[in-house]
């Protein structure tokens, strides 16, 4: 009775449309060029905006059906937009091929009228995806491309759309190997997410979208094996993050997850070029987060460990599998097969787990099985649905074809899945044979090349520690003392070589300083750490003020930046003789003014964005009137980030309450005391990131 009701009220409003529409005709002819009318249309279409919304809220998708079918014949909702609710419906309802004969109805009108502009979008990224996952790329390059061609270039269109369409079409020209397009293609989507963040993003719906949709990238490289490829849309996801990780809203659950993905993704990627060593690193730092812990997390962790050869702790994560599929009421279709199961058949083998793999070869022949009759149950529902939507008696014949097609292919496929079965066991007993056979060969071999890693070691850290002499040559003396001005800083890199910076540069009374962290470590952070000082003392001799100097470098550093590096820096602007301070803070930890005597507090300033990630940014710079006789405490999130065994954090308030009551000496001590601080919270735990430090006090 319930439902019925719903039913009636939902014919009762459309009644009330469609008188609605009526009268908005009349009026059409009196009210010409008065403006009335389209308050009329958008009263109208509020209000079946809110049905169709209440609908959805509800997941009462056959209403929702209903909806798109009775507005689409009063002439409320146009063609494009009737047939995405009928696909988004049917798509809710896990009826994904009907959907898409849906979809591809929304997509099949010539000329795109503004008002269609969503719906359109929103059909074609749906059903490119869909087409996407089922590894049909020719497929999805024809939906693809020319709804591209349409959407681009127009005002209204939607940039997180048209970037979900570029990554779609970028993933399947890399697995056709067209690998140049693919590359143009990801650029693009990179481009748009960019496009999308940079607009409002109240509650960092955008932000979160664009990380998912770079992490994908990730994703299809590693997955073509394009290593190279992804390590570097790895970075710009970790850049991504790390913006994200400064809101204060920001979604704790979230950043761990995909914090752990990037470590994940970074051992794949140093694995693969011969890094073992740090991709080891990096796997540890994965296997630290709390998604590394969840039943998803262990099946992820899988892909580096098959990798690593580490074939027992893969089997051992494998035995969540069953339970994991079961939680998920995921069916074991050919895609899973080949994603779970000969996976986890691969590590057994490999950990000499015979039993076990002989276990997990009755189920990937089982479970092929079924695998096909879904698959055909699957074509056959899309079939039944093409019948009822075009021409009956021809799609008939059709569909009895395919039937009789798909007939002769099940019982060729059972006849291949028994194939497998034999060829898998004999695989089986194969490598077993082999195995003892190669063994003394791979322990003659690896005495040879254990010699060759220790020389080869040894020069990588001579080189290593020269970098880093080199490096620590370019920031000035640790202590600065003038009339009036006490200044001491600290750097301290996470490994021989870092991305933090300071720097100062004394003229007369004035004196420009700067603090700042490069994403990621090790050279490559080096590297641009290094450019960035030479722009920063540049800057400040033609003394321009601290927001043009982050102008000046923000441009110089989005030229060509590939590799999507960037830094975040507070640089200011003191003068001696007043106490003045001019500064910019672009994305930086917020500084400590104030210490002992008066309780120090983090300066509430204008974040601004980080310096390197897009071009034509304005940076706003702020001033204090007077600074005189309070301690200034600058610092980089290797400090208040800085983590125990535990992964207990050192913490913003623990280094508040270490300055408020730390008696003021010098600006030497108060470093000092919060590095021998930050050491006794490690408790012998290796740094997690590069620490450095600076405080000064005018007179």
């Amino acid at each position: 009775m319930g439902k019925l009701k719903q039913w009636c009220l939902g014919i009762a409003v459309l009644l009330v449309i469609a008188f609605v529409a009526s009268c908005g005709s009349k009026d059409d002819r009196s009210w010409k060029g008065s403006g009335k009318n389209s308050a009329k249309d958008s009263v109208k279409m509020n209000l079946i905006d809110s049905m169709i919304l209440k609908a959805e809220n509800a997941k009462d998708y056959d209403r929702k059906f209903f909806l798109a079918d009775s507005l689409e014949k009063t002439g409320d909702i146009s063609m494009v937009r009737a047939n995405y609710l009928r696909g988004s419906a049917l798509n809710s309802q896990k009826r994904k091929g009907e959907a898409e004969v849906y979809y591809k109805k929304a997509l099949s009108v010539e000329h795109l009228d503004d008002k269609d502009l969503i719906p359109y979008s929103r059909a074609a990224r749906t059903l490119a995806q869909s087409l996407s996952v089922k590894n049909d790329y020719e497929a999805t390059l024809r939906v693809a491309m020319p709804a591209v061609e349409k959407l681009e270039g127009r005002d209204k269109a939607q940039s997180r759309d048209l970037a979900v369409l570029y990554y779609v079409i970028g993933s399947a020209q890399m697995y056709l190997g067209h690998d140049k397009d693919a590359a143009q293609s990801y650029e693009n989507a990179f481009n748009h997410y960019l496009t999308s963040i940079s607009k409002k993003d109240t509650n960092g719906s955008r932000i979160r979208s664009a990380i998912l949709g770079v992490n994908n990238i990730t994703v299809a490289c590693l997955n073509t094996q394009h290593y190279k490829e992804g390590k570097k849309w790895n970075d710009r996801t970790d850049s991504l993050l790390y913006v994200y990780r400064l809101r204060p809203d920001a979604d704790a659950d979230f950043c761990d997850r995909y914090r752990a993905r990037i470590r994940l993704f970074n051992a794949l990627t140093s694995y693969d070029a011969g890094r073992h060593a740090e991709a080891e690193a990096a796997f540890a730092g994965f296997l630290k987060t709390d998604y590394a812990q969840t039943e998803q997390g262990q099946l992820d962790a899988n892909d580096y460990l098959m990798i690593a050869h580490r074939y027992d702790e893969a089997a051992k994560n494998f035995r969540t599998l069953d339970h994991w599929i079961k939680f998920r009421g995921m069916k074991m279709t050919l895609d899973n097969i080949s994603m779970y199961l000969i996976p986890k058949y691969r590590a057994n083998i490999g950990a000499g787990h015979r039993d076990s793999a002989l276990y997990v070869a009755t189920q990937i022949c089982n479970a092929y099985d079924s695998a096909l009759v879904w698959s055909k149950r699957d074509d056959t529902a899309e079939m039944a649905t093409i019948y009822e939507t075009h021409q009956k008696e021809e799609e008939l014949q059709r569909s009895q074809w395919e039937i009789e097609k798909r007939g002769h292919e099940m019982f060729r496929q059972r006849l291949i899945s028994l194939g497998i079965g034999f060829v898998l066991l004999a695989g089986f007993l194969g490598f077993y044979v082999i195995h003892k056979r190669k063994a003394f060969n791979l322990l003659q071999e690896a005495y040879g090349q254990l010699e060759e890693a220790t020389t080869a070691r040894e020069r990588i850290e001579s080189e290593l520690r020269i970098a880093r002499d080199i490096q620590m040559s370019m920031i000035p003396a640790a202590n600065l003392e003038s009339e009036g001005l006490d200044l001491f800083a600290s750097m301290t890199p996470a490994k021989e070589v870092g991305g933090d910076l300071y720097d100062y540069f004394m003229e007369k009374d004035h004196l420009y300083f700067a603090i700042g962290d490069v994403s990621g470590k090790g050279v490559p952070a080096s590297l641009f750490m290094a450019q960035v000082i030479r722009l920063f003392r540049a800057m400040a001799k033609h003394h321009y003020s601290p927001a043009e100097i982050c102008n000046r470098i923000n441009d110089e550093l989005t030229e060509n930046n590939e590799n999507g590096m960037f830094i975040t820096m507070f640089i200011g602007l003191v003068d001696l003789t007043t106490g003045r301070l001019d500064f910019c803070n672009a994305g930086h930890n917020p500084p400590v003014l104030g210490g002992d005597a008066d309780g120090g507090n983090f300066l509430k300033m204008i974040p601004n964005a980080p310096i390197g990630l897009w071009q034509g940014i304005e940076y706003e710079g702020e001033c204090i009137d007077s600074i005189k006789g309070k301690p200034l405490f600058i610092y980089t999130d290797g400090l208040n980030e800085a983590e125990n065994p535990d992964l207990v954090r050192f913490g913003d308030d623990h280094m508040l309450d270490v300055l408020r009551e730390t008696k003021f000496v010098n600006a030497m001590q108060v470093v000092e005391t919060l590095k021998r601080q930050v050491e006794e919270h490690r408790k012998g735990a290796d740094p997690n990131d590069d620490l450095t430090m600076m405080c000064l006090k005018v007179g």
